[in-house]
């Protein structure tokens, strides 16, 4: 089935801007056109735009999903050095984990400070923060 670019952006939450930078940064393949001249883009652009949103939700950047896609793509070019990048991601990652477990804690421990009375004129939560 092809989709024309408004329609692509509709199914990708993106858009048509979007859709053009990504054909212009190489992270979607050019599509074809119709008769009418339109950009008629296929299931596999759905995909691909919906992995790359989903991937900078999770805070990689464009280059980086750039690179990890020619994994995808068999692109010796954009794999090469690929073990090396892998692993500085993997320890962001992992120092991302810690930092926001220990913000989960954080939150937990203030949260089980505050009385569940809103008429109270101190905070535990403000006395907390501005003690440590």
């Amino acid at each position: 089935m092809g989709y024309r670019i408004s329609e692509l952006a509709t199914l990708c939450d993106v858009n048509k801007e979007t859709i053009r930078y990504y054909e212009r940064k190489q992270l979607i393949p050019e599509p074809c056109r119709n008769n009418s001249g339109y950009r008629m883009y296929s299931d596999f652009s759905v995909k691909r735009v919906k992995f790359i949103k989903r991937m900078q939700e999770l805070g990689f950047s464009l280059e980086e999903i750039h690179k990890l896609l020619g994994v995808v793509d068999k692109d010796d070019i954009r794999c090469k050095d690929m073990y090396e990048f892998v692993a500085i991601k993997e320890m962001e990652i992992e120092k991302k984990i810690n930092d926001l477990s220990r913000i989960q804690h954080l939150l937990i421990d203030l949260k089980e400070r505050c009385p569940s009375t809103k008429d109270l004129h101190e905070c535990p939560i403000i006395e907390t923060l501005i003690v440590e």
